[in-house]
């Protein structure tokens, strides 16, 4: 047994629900495609697909299985792809997607100096809070700030961000600095999004202080513009108290309890080859930028 066959035929069974739709795309017999999955669940000493006259389903080793084996198949193409386009430029239209603060601030001059650095390459920034499609929204990649939870998706890690807690320091004068999450509840707090929880490390245990909000706003700018008019504490990512921060009209406090950082990564389609257009734009982010921040 090719093993390396008999993966692919799982992943194609698995995507087009029969043995036969397989086959065809495989163009092969739909008997070679049901020799090759029996001879990798023999192998494996494991059932990953449940079989009947109307339909297939996997089992839920089958399930855990698709999910390991679409990653090594990518990264199987994308070490082939590597090896057989060294030699070509990046050409055609890159379309990257990016939170809107993040995206303006950060991935925007990037993506101008790709332009600048790669002439046969025209691009696309959408720049959107919500969490897209990539597939159905025909998006090259996308940089996403935390953990991921998709594991179609294969990720780079190119930076990091952590959750800070800022304030006015004419606004600590007049109440005192928190020492302790704990003090926290004896503040005017500035929720950004809807969580009254706001989460912090003490000894290596998570702890959630529960607040009850002077303000609550779904704009991270306006937390911040209310932070430093001297409204209370806000909880941010550190890149969009950064220039309040630089400026001095923002103070960060409680920096030894915050919890560790989250990542940020690029991340694109499995189904889809690394192409070189994508492969330059990764690069150059991990050449020319420095996202690591708080």
């Amino acid at each position: 047994m090719d093993r390396i066959d008999a993966m692919q035929a799982f992943v194609t069974v698995a995507d087009l629900n029969g043995f036969a739709p397989a086959a065809r795309r495989m163009k092969l017999s739909p008997s070679a495609v049901t020799r090759l999955i029996a001879a990798l669940e023999e192998h494996l000493g494991v059932r990953l697909l449940q079989r009947t006259t109307r339909s297939v389903t996997l089992t839920d080793a089958g399930r855990r299985y698709l999910e390991r084996t679409r990653r090594i198949l990518a990264d199987l193409e994308e070490a082939e792809l590597a090896a057989e386009s060294e030699r070509l430029q990046p050409a055609g239209r890159l379309i990257v997607s990016a939170p809107v603060g993040f995206g303006r601030l950060h991935v925007g001059p990037v993506v101008s100096a790709y332009l600048t650095r790669y002439p046969d390459v025209s691009a696309e920034l959408r720049l959107e809070d919500r969490q897209v499609n990539l597939v159905e929204d025909g998006i090259d990649c996308a940089v996403r700030i935390g953990h991921l939870g998709d594991s179609s998706l294969v990720a780079r890690q190119v930076g990091s961000m952590r959750r800070i807690v800022v304030g006015a320091p004419a606004y600590f004068k007049a109440h005192g600095e928190p020492r302790a999450p704990d003090a926290l509840v004896k503040h005017q707090a500035i929720l950004f999004g809807h969580a009254g929880d706001w989460r912090f490390v003490r000894d290596g245990e998570e702890l959630r202080i529960t607040l009850s909000p002077r303000l609550i706003t779904n704009n991270a700018d306006a937390a911040i513009q209310y932070a430093e008019a001297g409204g209370g504490v806000t909880r941010v990512l550190a890149y969009q108290a950064a220039e309040g921060l630089r400026t001095g009209r923002l103070k960060r406090v409680l920096a030894k309890y915050e919890p560790p950082p989250l990542p940020i990564h690029i991340v694109f389609p499995s189904s889809r080859l690394l192409s070189a257009k994508v492969r330059a734009f990764i690069d150059l982010v991990t050449e020319a930028c420095n996202w690591r921040f708080g």
